[in-house]
């Protein structure tokens, strides 16, 4: 129940907790205490839901006892209880007023305006609710539910079936979902649909509509926040369009790696690399660069140094990615030739340690970075069989160097 508590007021969170004396509660439930009207309000609600007989019954004649006049002006507070909108949007028996101010405040929740719009007598009520188009497209049985009111007026139905059919039921292109995804807030989202190139032509790209959605879902990274300034000269000619051959074994590639690290795949990580994998290299860039750390875990593994670079320009990228992301074998030494010039990641022991012992990393970055290795590293590193003969020996000299002759 603390879960549910909206009021900073902890007299409040006393009395529903039940913390505060037995009196108090039933004071509270009463309507009693000297409690500004919304927290009092919360308080004979959460008891009104309760498992105490007693203190429910007392709450609800309270609730039933309520000036409607001061009522209308709480339920249009900002400061109110969702649980209370949701209360006394139930109560069909209320002016329509009161009604009207609960449908305008933000914090009524959906699911309330979902039971209310169904089964309210009120025409206009119903044509205000539709007017709301955000909160229809962000739920759609909110949609069904004034469809299904006998009671709808004309202009409700003609609105709520116009949102169904625009943005649930025709086909949509690519502005479409761009814009269903902006109107539910997924800014990023909608830039990442904006700009695919698989959503000039969904039936080209193998791309269904669900699968555009899926792969938006794991964008993260807006616009504003990415750099395009890594993409040099020298990457242009990775940029092309492959083959379905091409793609297919990148595809068994990655697959391959995960299946080597983890013991059972899960079935939906399968389908999100299928889903990738159908799309082209821009647009796996564009998800490297702006994805999620599913996405991240996925493309890093590319054979497509344009594709893997992106991931590693990922402003959200964290260290403790990097960090795994060095000490894999299976990258290409550009990307850890890259993490190794990196200024930020430099600073981090941990993943200058991690590509010291990757036999991968370049020797030219090994010997920079095997001058700041701890003394136990270094002897470690001078024993390990999965480096270069090189990296051994000079981890050695650094070592015999640094401990005065070789002792220790």
């Amino acid at each position: 129940m603390t879960a549910a508590i909206a009021s900073n007021n902890p007299v409040v969170r006393a009395v529903i907790e039940g913390t505060a004396p037995r009196a108090a509660q039933v004071a509270a439930a009463r309507g009693l205490l000297p409690l500004p009207q919304t927290d009092a309000l919360e308080i004979m609600v959460a008891f009104y839901n309760g498992a105490d007989d007693e203190l429910k019954e007392t709450a609800r004649a309270a609730l039933l006892s309520q000036q409607l006049d001061t009522l209308e002006s709480t339920v249009r507070s900002a400061e109110i209880a969702p649980q209370v909108l949701g209360y006394f949007i139930e109560q069909l028996e209320m002016p329509a007023a009161v009604h009207e101010a609960i449908l305008t405040n933000l914090r009524t929740p959906a699911a309330a305006v979902s039971k209310f719009a169904a089964k309210t007598r009120n025409g206009q009520l119903l044509e205000l609710i539709s007017y709301n188009q955000q909160l229809l497209i962000q739920n759609p049985e909110i949609i069904e539910a004034i469809i299904a009111n006998p009671n709808r007026t004309a202009e409700s139905e003609r609105r709520a079936t116009e949102i169904k059919r625009e943005f649930f039921e025709k086909e949509r292109g690519a502005q479409q979902i761009a814009d269903e995804l902006r109107a539910k807030g997924n800014e990023a989202a909608a830039e990442f649909i904006e700009q695919a190139e698989f959503a000039g032509d969904f039936d080209g790209s193998g791309l269904s509509v669900e699968d555009a959605l899926f792969l938006a879902s794991m964008i993260e990274v807006p616009d504003h926040e990415t750099d395009d300034s890594w993409l040099g000269l020298e990457y242009i000619e990775e940029i092309y369009e492959e083959s379905e051959e091409q793609r297919q074994a990148i595809y068994t590639k990655i697959l391959g790696e995960m299946q080597s690290e983890e013991d059972e795949i899960p079935g939906e990580r399968i389908s999100m690399l299928n889903r990738i994998m159908r799309m082209g290299v821009k647009d796996r860039v564009k998800l490297g660069q702006k994805g999620d750390r599913e996405a991240r875990n996925i493309l890093i593994r590319d054979p497509n140094r344009l594709v893997s670079s992106a991931v590693v320009n990922n402003p959200r990228i964290s260290e403790k990615e990097v960090e795994n992301i060095s000490a894999m074998r299976s990258i290409s030494e550009d990307i850890l030739r890259q993490i190794a010039s990196n200024r930020q990641w430099a600073r981090s022991y941990p993943i200058m340690h991690s590509l010291a012992k990757n036999p991968r990393t370049p020797m030219a970055n090994v010997i920079t970075i095997m001058s700041r290795l701890q003394l136990r590293d270094l002897v470690a590193l001078s024993k390990n069989r999965n480096v270069s003969d090189a990296v051994r020996r000079q981890a050695h000299r650094l070592f015999t160097a640094r401990s005065g002759g070789g002792r220790g």
